[in-house]
């Protein structure tokens, strides 16, 4: 599978670096350590942020300005981390899921950095990311029919899979997925990603018995696989 940044979103969004972390894991519903983590995670940010702060993260923020040169509202589709973080700064509780998608929620939230997860048996083809256009179609999971009109999105052969405001139903993450492909979108730059990255992948082995990784830094200018990360 390749993965491209299109013109569009180069020109719009020249510092953008995304990281791709494929592996082969073993899901399971549940595991209590995570939820352990993430308890404490919830419990770190509420006492050391406020709500208020939320879009001054600079990861945060720099998917927010990407929105609007890309003519979308972030206030009415709000990024990912984004999201995570108002809901634990309002004491609602996180989406428990399965451990492979609360795994990368829990990534996202420790980045601020909004991360795309997949099934990759059920990409086709390579995949660019683009633009939504007017009347595209996209079901994001849980929300419905969603608008994606000026969001950045991944696209594959047949349509749109993920937007830093959701992923597409057709290629969600269940039980019965054992290859992942993982995006990491930094609409920041390099800084911070290749710890977040790191930490992923320790998470990933730790919870899913990740195996089988490769990881590779894609941006407007190139593309690196490290072979040791």
């Amino acid at each position: 599978m390749n993965i491209e940044i299109s013109k569009e979103v180069a020109e719009l969004c020249p510092e953008l670096c995304v990281l791709a972390i494929r592996a082969r894991v073993n899901n399971t519903p549940y595991d209590e350590t995570l939820w352990k983590e993430i308890a404490e995670t919830e419990q770190y940010i509420r006492a050391t942020a406020k709500l208020e702060d939320v879009n001054k993260l600079g990861p945060i923020q720099a998917t927010r300005k990407a929105y609007k040169k890309m003519g979308k509202d972030p206030n009415r589709y709000r990024p990912s981390a984004e999201a995570l973080h108002r809901r634990i700064h309002r004491n609602l509780p996180l989406y428990q899921i399965n451990t492979l998608v609360d795994l990368i929620n829990l990534v996202s939230i420790r980045s601020g950095f909004s991360i795309g997860g997949f099934d990759a048996d059920k990409i086709v083809g390579d995949l660019v990311l683009g633009i939504g256009r007017a009347g595209e179609s996209y079901y994001g999971i849980g929300r419905g029919e969603l608008n994606i009109e000026g969001l950045p999105v991944y696209r594959d052969a047949l349509s749109g899979i993920g937007t830093p405001t959701s992923d597409e139903e057709r290629t969600k993450i269940n039980l019965d997925t054992t290859n992942l492909l993982m995006l990491i979108n930094a609409y920041s730059g390099q800084e911070g990603l290749g710890d977040s990255g790191r930490w992923a992948v320790n998470c990933l082995k730790e919870y899913v018995l990740a195996d089988d990784v490769s990881i590779q830094l894609i941006t407007p200018k190139l593309k690196k696989v490290f072979t040791c990360f």
